[in-house]
């Protein structure tokens, strides 16, 4: 959520005439966009902030100092006063104002603060998206559940959904643009919809947007998008009717990151998530019905406070139970204003440690014995360039380092925040990879989600479909052999014989055939999945 922020306010500030750069020292506007989920975070930006308070003292040039995000939300006017340099605060619902609010600086020669309720509005500036290849995209905005811990529905504020319409133009432009992969992004997504009007027509009594129909939209009106995945879910909205569109529907990926928390009923009840440990295995138990080589990924939060030894041992038994492919995990860490901050009964640093590291070393074990399924199997890899990681050292070697650097506690075994989201990069001895790994020169990402590395011209093969083989299979990462080259499966009509034509050119120089994807007819399928959906929930009323 935070990079797509990041994203729009780039754009707006281009809009205005802005340009960026790499050295802060040049910068005459500079925006730390900020995160709260986590104390440590908190006390980053306080860091950076001051170290940038103090330059602008020191030099009597002019710096406008911003300050986005969930911090900003939070503490609102008081960092004003906190840090009198400080130009402009504007929480998460003002991103796309960012060059409307510094102008308002600029007219007015004192402090800015905008933090009240926003209405969503589309973007005016397109924004600067960090990759050309995948793009997020912003479906729902804030966040109207209640978890006792999390910060983010008094930062992020009420939820808002896009129209659909708007939704499927922006995704429709991104194909036009040469993007080949789309994130649709939301706090909760699965909650698209329920504050838009309307139900739907089929008398089932659901509302007549729903995530489930808004990726079916953007599946039928995004030529050149060969990918859609989406987040953040919570178990609480995670139907039966999303699954099955996910399984039916070729461009969504078989990746489902649906955040548990914990594995006890009773922590969950104190949490307010609205589920139980057994309905979080049922919905596992339907996804794995559905589409059973999905990855899954979870977050989890240990320490909560009034954890017992016995509630944290049950939520190691549930990563177990269900075989993450991937965890985020964090420690519990007070924000204010929310209930649990406000419990007597916190758990001790050293034990909410302890337990981090424990639980880390659970989710690498499983997520191991997961990643083995995939050897010896040729998967599809959207290449998204040279290999940038430096090439591992001899395992030898690897183990005498990480003998002499033991982990960090405190240290989470996955990417993003406990409470929501995704990202890329590897986390602690997940890195560790054969010598056979040595050679790979290109990188890119399974449909699962699973970074994998193989040996061919990565710059070359950049936003093209590969197969790899899989010959070594890692925790969070697959290593393997390129097998052939795919032309694309869903390329904008214009381009279809330009985009073929380069496919097979780029199999030929790497030595490997060009293969075709059988003809499939997709309206047909199409028509009898919206009639076994329409006769489902017929069934359920």
């Amino acid at each position: 959520m935070n990079l797509a922020d990041s994203e729009r306010m780039a754009g707006s500030l281009e809009a205005e005439g802005y340009a960026s750069t790499s050295d802060p020292s040049q910068a005459s506007v500079i925006v730390l966009n900020t995160c709260s989920i986590r104390d440590k975070s908190e006390a980053k930006v306080y860091s950076a902030l001051g170290k940038q308070a103090k330059r602008k003292r020191a030099s009597m040039r002019d710096l406008t100092l911003v300050v986005a995000g969930c911090v900003a939300q939070q503490e609102g006017e008081a960092l004003l006063r906190r840090v009198p340099e400080l130009d402009l605060v504007l929480g998460p619902q003002h991103a796309n104002r960012l060059g409307a609010l510094l102008e308002r600086v600029e007219q007015t020669g004192g402090q800015v603060c905008a933090t009240e309720r926003a209405d969503v509005m589309e973007d005016v500036a397109t924004p600067r998206r960090g990759s050309d290849l995948t793009a997020w995209v912003n479906v729902l905005f804030g966040c109207d559940e209640k978890c006792t811990y999390c910060v983010v529905p008094y930062t992020r504020g009420a939820e808002q959904s896009r129209l659909p319409g708007d939704v499927a133009r922006e995704v429709a432009a991104l194909g036009e643009a040469g993007y080949r992969e789309v994130t649709l992004l939301g706090q909760n997504i699965d909650a698209y919809g329920r504050d838009l009007p309307g139900f739907a027509e089929d008398g089932s009594g659901r509302r007549e947007n729903t995530l489930t129909d808004l990726l079916r939209t953007v599946h039928a009106s995004s030529p050149g998008i060969e990918r859609v995945r989406f987040a953040t879910s919570h178990p609480r909205y995670f139907t039966d009717r999303l699954v099955r569109a996910c399984a039916a529907l070729p461009k969504v990926c078989e990746f489902f990151h649906v955040p548990f928390q914990s594995g006890d009923d009773q922590v969950l009840r104190e949490m307010a998530r609205g589920y139980t440990a057994a309905r979080y295995r049922a919905i596992v138990d339907n996804v794995r019905r559905h589409a059973p080589d999905a990855s899954l990924s979870g977050d989890a939060i240990v320490g909560f406070p009034g954890e017992t030894e016995e509630q944290y041992l049950r939520t190691e038994a549930l990563v177990r139970a269900v075989g993450f492919d991937r965890v985020n995990t964090a420690a519990y860490s007070p924000r204010p204003n929310t209930p649990a901050a406000e419990r007597p009964d916190q758990v001790a640093d050293l034990i909410k440690a302890d337990r981090l590291n424990r639980l880390n070393d659970v989710v690498r074990e499983v997520a191991t014995e997961r990643s083995q399924r995939f050897l010896g199997r040729t998967l599809e890899v959207l290449v998204e360039g040279d290999n940038p990681r430096p090439k591992p050292k001899p395992a030898g070697a690897r183990a005498e380092a990480q003998q002499q650097q033991p982990r960090a506690q405190g240290e989470g075994e996955g990417v993003g925040d406990a409470g929501g989201g995704i990202g890329g990069g590897e986390a602690g001895a997940a890195a560790v990879a054969e010598e056979a790994a040595a050679a790979a020169t290109a990188v890119g990402r399974s449909r699962h989600n699973k970074l994998v590395y193989f040996d061919a011209d990565g710059a070359a093969l950049r936003g093209q479909l590969v197969e790899v083989r899989i010959v070594h299979a890692h925790a969070y990462a697959l290593y393997g052999t390129l097998v052939g080259v795919r032309p694309p499966r869903f390329p904008l009509e214009h381009r279809r014989r330009e985009e073929h034509a380069r496919s097979a050119a780029l199999a030929a120089a790497e030595g490997v055939p060009l293969v075709e994807w059988e003809q499939e007819d997709e309206e047909g399928a199409d028509a009898s999945w919206a009639a076994r959906d329409r006769e489902a929930h017929l069934a359920l009323r």
